[in-house]
Order: C-alpha cells, then structure tokens, then sequence
C-alpha cells in the first residue's frame, strides 16, 4: 500500500454519545485488502455475540477497496452487520456513487455504532462530520423526496452519495433496504430496518482527495487494458444493452424462471415483462455507477395520465433489472409492463427490497387461495395472481403492520410460513427469500449454504447452466461452487462489481496491484479469498447458524429444472460434501 493512501482510515461514528473518531487499521486492509474482507473483521470485532440485530450494540460496516476510485468498474460498497432478517451474517452491496464518494473523503472503511434517541441523518465532508436532526424527514411518505430534500441542503452535488431509508426501514420491516442515489439499493438482508432501529434516517458522504500510486506509468497501462477489455466485452455490452433484463427469455426458455410462487418454470407472458419490450416499448436512458464505462442500470419512463387533465401525463422513472421482473413480475404473475413498472415504483417509494417483497406477496397469495389465511388476515384484500393494484395496497400494509399477519409478513416468509402454515411453498434459505433461478441443484446448493444466502455467493445458477448436457459428479459441482465462491471474496473485497469477474481474473488482480503499490500474486490472492470466506463462516457458527438445521423448501422438488426434477438427497449430499471441505 501506498505510504499516503487513506485506505486504512477507518472513521468510528457513535450515535448514542453523538461522537466519532478516527483509527488507521493498516493492518485490517494489508492484510485482508478492503471491503468485505475488512468488513468482517470489524463486523467480528463490534458486533458483541448474541446481539439483537435491531439493538444498539448491532454495528453497521461500510468498506471499500484499494482499487476503488482507480480502475474501473471498481464501484461497489460493501455494507456488513448482523441481519435483521436471519438473525445472521448480513452482506449487501451497492452501487452509485458511494464508493467513490467513501474513498474520495478519505477512508477505507465507516463503523456507525449505537443509537440515536431521535431522528437523525450523518453527514461526513471530509474529516468534518456532522449529526443532522432528521425528525422533519422521518415519516415521510417517499424515500425519493427524503433524497431531494437532501440533495438541497448538504454540500457535494455531483461527487456525493446519499444513503437514506424509506417508511419500511423507520417501521422495521425486515426486509428494508437502504436507496442510494435513488436508483441503487443496499437491498438484501434488512439493513434498513438496522438503519431504522438506530434512528438513523440518511447517511452523507463527500470528499476530494486524490488518491497516490507509486508507479503512475505501469498504472495508466493497466488501466487502459482494463478498460478496452470492458468497452469491448460482448458480456459487458449485454449489460450495456438491456441489463440483466436480457435473462428473463434465455431463463423462460430454459424452463428455469420461477412463476407464481415457484408452481411453474416457464411463462407464457415473458416477453412481455423481457428486457427486450421493456427497452423497445419503455426505456428513457441509461446510467451507470461512478467510474463505470458500462451502464447497466436501465431506467424505463412511465407515462401516465393525469384523471382531470387531458394531455397532461406524469413521468416517472422507474428502475428495473432482472431480480425484480422475477420476483415482483413472473413470481406474482403480473403479465404487462406497466402494471410490472407500477409495482416496482412503490417498492423504490417504499424503501423496500424488491426480491423479498415479491416473495413475500407471492407466499401470501398461494396461503390465500389455500385457505392458509383469509380477508379477515388480508383486511379485506383478496390476493391473485398478477392484481398489481391489491398488491401495492398489500405492500403499504406491510410497512404499515395495522395488525398481526401484516406485522408476521413483514419479518419474512420463512418466519410467517411457521406461524401460518405452509412452509412446504415458503420460498426462503437460510431465512433469506430466493432469487430468480431455477436452474438446478447447484442454484440451490447455493442459496442454502452460500454466506448471504443469495445467488451472488456461489454463483450456483451460472454453473447449472453451464454444466447443461455434460458429466459430472456432485462433488465436482460442489468444488466449483466452493472455488468460485472463495475467488468472489477477492473481486468484493476489491471492491469490484461481480459484472466483470470474467476481466478481474487473478492473473489480472494480481497485475493490477503492481503500480498501486502492493505485492501479491495469485497464490497469495486465492489463498486470502479463502481465508475470508472461513471467517464469515466463523462469525455464522458463531450466531447460531448450522449447516445441519437448513430447511428445504418442498416446493423445489416439485416443478421440473433445466437438469430435471430435483432430489433433496442430492441437495443434502451437497451440503455434506461442503461441510467437510470448511474444515479443511
């Protein structure tokens, strides 16, 4: 590491006592590089065992890497702290402009601790911090006005970022997620509500320091092969082109998009809620994350018109990938583009993660048809597939909680399936509500056994289909699942944007480094991905978790795959096998 480099600033703010400090922790980052591999250290070092994750004593971690703000597409922030939804580890990653904006101030990493006994949003310029009274902001309907409202007041237009919260965090809901630059999300996991139990409304940042290398040459080479190899990179003009959205076919075709609760794998209206339509019929522009030549965040323009006024109409723009046509598209049946774009608008309005409401609300509609809960739990609302508008009420209900089943719903499927039956259709792993794949067993080995539960661990979804028509044994699809998992430590603690993992390849990491300063080659980088991956399972033995207690939903055993019908003793033999390879 560069002698000048603030990487290893790592800024202590404490809410309760309204103080903050600074500490160099050169020695987290050397040794474990930046973003998620510092952040779980300093999540294992804050975060007492046992805590309650809406308590206090539950740290929030934000940590960045020694490439962001250097190369490209190194534009991710890790977010670490104890999950309000599992109960466990708690991981998520964003985009938008708060790497930049967190390296530019002048530190590798944020520690937020304690409580605030009222509404409060932090701003940090620089080394200057401030403690802000938020209580005019905290009930606010939308959580786009409460970034407006900011925007207008704090200093930094244009190198900023703004973390804030909609009405889902203030009321906890478990599934809350954190808006940044109001098209990217902290979205999985809840911390939102960890936001919301801490009073802690928005978080600011700004700053404009440069950032050294030690061979300014060597490091212009680098960057300039990086960035022809992701201008150039069919994979990367996908992204460019329709997003991850570009999936949604490719997925139904394979008979491997989840429908309706996961009762089917295939849907007859798929093309049209497809990247495809939606950028043909609706796309208004284009945005990419700081220092991204890419693009991927695809925006569509929602014209609408307004009731007592002819030739008037509201735009609104509205984000959209993949995750989100499944979850709160196929999943809940929805079979237009506008009644898709209106649900996901009050999800951003909302401040809640996209994946888990659509989960959610897909649960709830299967226990209604079953008989499993009625009006008189529903207050009055009769769930079916794709009534976009009763969905939208049911979401307000969620974050409003005006009685039992909409406060039970909004601790998750996996935590209502028990209180209202049908665990067999709840859609959880680990505690955490599936993702939009159901390629094979490896997708779900990963959701299960994978650190965050999610898609994006293991990359078991990609290795479903890659390995389509081929031989293999389980424990080679389990080597490869561990493999890719160990090296994805490396590219989040970079922190890079897993988009590009097929340019940030070791060989690649390892040369990268060279002008920045550091010294490590592949063998050492493999081997501290390795060294990350275990500790994230150390701090989840720790709280409780247990590869040998995961509950499998049946739901999965039911509807054929890409690879067939699925068999849980495949699935538990691949839990097994990864079990025995945590120990080595």
């Amino acid at each position: 590491m560069h002698p000048k480099d603030t990487l290893s600033n790592v800024l202590y703010i404490d809410l309760t006592r309204k103080t903050y400090w600074v500490e160099n922790r050169k020695d987290l980052f050397e040794e474990y590089i930046g973003g998620a591999g510092v952040a779980i250290n300093l999540l294992r070092e804050e975060c007492p065992r046992g805590t309650d994750p809406l308590g206090p004593d539950n740290p929030i971690v934000f940590a960045v890497g020694p490439f962001t703000g250097l190369y490209p597409i190194a534009s991710k922030t890790v977010a670490m702290f104890k999950s309000p939804l599992t109960g466990n580890l708690g991981e998520s990653h964003a985009g938008g402009r708060s790497a930049i904006a967190i390296r530019m101030a002048g530190y590798g990493a944020i520690v937020i601790k304690g409580a605030s006994e009222k509404p409060v949003y932090i701003a940090i310029h620089g080394d200057k911090i401030f403690f802000r009274d938020a209580s005019a902001l905290w009930g606010i309907k939308s959580s786009l006005t409460v970034g407006r409202i900011i925007r207008e007041r704090e200093l930094g237009a244009g190198i900023r970022t703004i973390m804030r919260i909609g009405r889902a965090g203030e009321k906890l809901v478990r599934y809350a997620c954190v808006v940044t630059e109001t098209y990217r999300h902290f979205g999985r996991l809840g911390l939102g509500a960890v936001f919301g139990s801490k009073k802690l409304k928005a978080l600011v940042v700004s700053g404009r320091r440069t950032i050294p290398v030690s061979d300014k040459k060597g490091y212009r080479e680098v960057y300039k092969e990086l960035f022809d190899a992701m201008v150039k990179s069919p994979a990367m003009r996908k992204y460019h082109d329709l997003g991850t959205a570009a999936n949604v076919l490719p997925l139904n075709e394979l008979g491997a998009l989840p429908v309706k609760n996961l009762q089917a794998s295939k849907f007859e209206k798929a093309k049209e809620i497809s990247g495809e339509n939606l950028a043909e019929k609706y796309l208004g522009r284009r945005l990419a994350c700081a220092h991204c030549p890419v693009a991927c965040i695809h925006l569509a323009a929602l014209r609408e018109p307004y009731e007592d006024e002819p030739y008037f109409y509201k735009t609104t723009f509205i984000s959209y990938d993949y995750e989100l046509i499944y979850s709160l598209g196929s999943m809940l049946g929805v079979e237009n583009a506008e009644d898709l774009l209106k649900i996901l608008d009050e999800v951003e309005v909302l401040g809640l993660d996209g994946i888990s409401s659509g989960v959610a609300l897909a649960w709830a509609t299967e226990a209604f048809e079953r008989g499993l809960i009625g009006e008189e739990e529903t207050l009055g609302l009769k769930l079916r597939w794709g009534n976009v508008e009763t969905y939208i009420k049911a979401l307000r209900y969620i974050v409003a909680q005006p009685n039992e089943f909409y406060r039970v719903l909004a601790r998750g499927v996996d935590y209502a399936s028990r209180i209202y039956g049908g665990e067999e259709f709840a859609l959880a792993f680990g505690g955490n509500e599936m993702a939009g794949y159901h390629t094979g067993p490896t997708g779900y080995f990963g959701f299960l056994a994978g650190s965050r539960h999610s898609h994006l661990d293991m990359g078991g979804y990609s290795i479903d289909q890659k390995v389509l028509g081929k031989e293999f044994t389980i424990e080679e699809l389990v080597d490869r699942a561990l493999k890719e998992e160990e090296w994805r430590q490396i590219l989040s603690s970079l922190v890079v944007c897993f988009f590009a993992r097929g340019i940030y390849k070791p060989e690649m990491v390892a040369k990268a480094f060279k002008p920045l300063g550091w010294k490590l080659n592949v063998k050492d980088l493999e081997e501290k991905g390795k060294i990350i991956h275990r500790l994230k399972y150390e701090f989840k033995y720790r709280e409780g978790f247990s590869l040998d207690k995961l509950k499998i939903p049946k739901r999965i055993f039911e509807v054929p795959t890409p690879h067939g019908i699925l068999k849980e003793e495949t699935i538990k033999e691949m839990i097994e096998i990864f079990k025995k390879k945590l120990s080595t």
